[in-house]
C-alpha cells in the first residue's frame, strides 16, 4: 500500500528518510535545508521514529558524527548545503575512502561571493571528486524514492551516495505524492547489517595510514567499485520499481520530447520539468526535440548517455553550475562522455541559471529557437 499526501519537497524527504529506520541522525540547519531536520527532529521527539538525533554546533561536526556512528555500524542520515556543504568537505573525503555507506540529502544553493540563499548547483558540482555517488532530483516524489534506493545501493556498494534538491524550488514547495508502506520498504531495504565495524571484542583498524604502493592499490579498488556503481544503482531500481511501480535510471529520456530528433536538450535537477513544458510546446510547433535528463552525476553515466546521443547532430547543455574559466560543469561531462563517439554531435554548452536565476518556458524556448546563434566553442552566457 502506498499512501496519497501533499508535503513540501523537505517534508516528502524527511519521510523518505523516515521509512529507511535511521539509527543516527545528525545535522546543522541551513537554509533551505533546515525543513529536512527540523521535521525529522520533532519525528524523533513525537516518537514516531527510533533514532538518536545529535545536535552539534555544525556541518563539520554533523559530517564526523555520522562518520563516527556509520563506523560502530548504524544506518546513518545527514543533511546540508551551499556552505554547509563545503564546510564538510574534509570530511566528505575520508567517508568515501573510508567505505562506508551513507545517505546525505543536499539542498542545493549558490555558493558565496556574493552572499546568496537561491538555488543553483555549484555547490554539489564542486564536490564530484570526492568519491561520493551523486543523484539529482527533480520532484518531491523522486526525492523521497531517492532516499529509499541510495540506502539500499549505498549499502550494497560501501560507498555514500549524495541526494540532490534544488533549494526552494523544490524543499519549500508542496507536491502531490505518493508515501510507500513501512512494510513495503523493510521488505526493499532490510536492516543495515554492517560487514566491519568498529567493536572492542574485534578490535580493527580504521583510518590507519598507508605506503605509497598500499594507498595506489586502495584508490585502483575504490575506481573499480564506482565503476561497478551503475549496474549495482539500475539493479536497485529495477527492484523499486517491481516493488512501487515508480521507474528511474541514470539518464532519462522525458516523453516530452522526440526521439527521433537530431536536436537533444540536457539538463539535470528540477529545471528538468521546465524544460519539458518548453519542449512539448515545441514540438507542437514543429520545433523537434529531444529532452534528456542527467540523474547520476557521479560516476557519470557515459555509456547510457552515448546509447541516447548517438544520433544526435547537437546537444544543447543547460547548466545550473560554472567552472569558472571553462565553462558549464555539466557540458564538461557531457563532452567528455561522448568524446569518443565517431559521430560526436556538436555540444552547446549554456549557462542558463545561476544563483536563483528564474528559468521560465520562455528561456528554453529561445534558447532551442535561436541555437544557431549559439558559440560551438564558448560558454553561451544568457542576457
Amino acid at each position: 500500500m502506498q499512501k496519497q499526501a501533499i508535503l513540501l519537497g523537505s517534508d516528502a524527504i524527511a519521510n523518505g528518510v523516515k521509512l529507511c529506520r535511521p539509527a543516527v541522525i545528525s545535522a546543522y540547519p541551513i537554509t533551505p535545508q533546515t525543513h529536512i531536520i527540523e521535521t525529522l527532529s520533532e519525528m524523533v521527539d513525537r516518537g514516531e521514529l527510533e533514532s538518536q538525533y545529535i545536535k552539534v554546533e555544525s556541518e563539520m561536526s554533523a559530517i564526523a558524527a555520522v562518520l563516527g556512528s556509520v563506523s560502530a555500524g548504524s544506518r546513518s542520515f545527514t543533511a546540508s548545503s551551499s556552505q554547509g556543504l563545503a564546510m564538510m568537505h574534509e570530511v566528505l573525503h575520508w567517508f568515501a575512502g573510508a567505505r562506508l555507506p551513507l545517505v546525505l540529502v543536499n539542498a542545493n544553493r549558490a555558493l558565496g561571493a556574493p552572499w546568496n540563499i537561491w538555488s543553483d548547483q555549484s555547490d554539489s558540482f564542486s564536490q564530484r571528486d570526492t568519491g561520493w555517488l551523486q543523484i539529482y532530483c527533480e520532484t518531491s516524489q523522486e526525492a523521497l524514492d531517492t532516499i529509499i534506493i541510495a540506502y539500499k545501493a549505498s549499502e550494497q556498494l560501501m560507498l555514500p551516495i549524495m541526494v540532490m534538491i534544488d533549494g526552494f524550488i523544490l524543499s519549500h514547495t508542496m507536491e502531490r505524492l505518493l508515501i510507500p508502506d513501512q512494510q513495503l520498504v523493510d521488505d526493499y531495504l532490510p536492516a543495515y547489517q554492517a560487514p566491519y565495524r568498529l567493536d572492542p571484542d574485534d578490535p580493527l583498524t580504521f583510518g590507519a595510514a598507508a605506503q605509497p604502493d598500499l594507498f595506489y592499490e586502495l584508490k585502483k579498488t575504490f575506481s573499480e567499485t564506482m565503476s561497478e556503481a551503475p549496474t549495482v544503482l539500475k539493479n536497485c531500481e529495477a527492484d523499486f520499481r517491481q516493488a512501487f511501480a515508480r521507474a528511474y535510471s541514470p539518464v532519462m529520456r522525458c516523453p516530452e520530447g522526440d526521439e527521433k530528433s537530431d536536436t537533444a536538450i540536457i539538463c539535470c535537477g528540477a529545471m528538468t520539468g521546465t524544460a519539458r513544458v518548453a519542449v512539448a510546446d515545441l514540438n507542437k510547433r514543429g520545433l523537434s526535440t529531444d529532452l534528456l535528463k542527467i540523474r547520476l552525476l557521479r560516476p557519470f553515466p557515459k555509456d547510457e548517455l552515448c546509447a541516447v546521443c548517438r544520433d544526435k547532430k547537437r546537444i544543447i547543455v543547460l547548466n545550473r553550475a560554472c567552472s569558472y574559466g571553462v565553462g558549464g560543469t555539466l557540458s564538461q561531462e557531457v563532452r567528455a562522455a561522448l568524446y569518443h563517439l565517431e559521430q560526436r554531435p556538436l555540444v552547446n554548452d549554456v549557462m542558463i541559471s545561476l544563483g536563483g536565476k528564474e528559468v521560465f518556458p520562455e528561456t528554453i524556448a529561445a534558447v532551442i529557437e535561436n541555437r544557431e546563434e549559439l558559440s560551438s566553442v564558448d560558454c553561451n552566457w544568457l542576457k
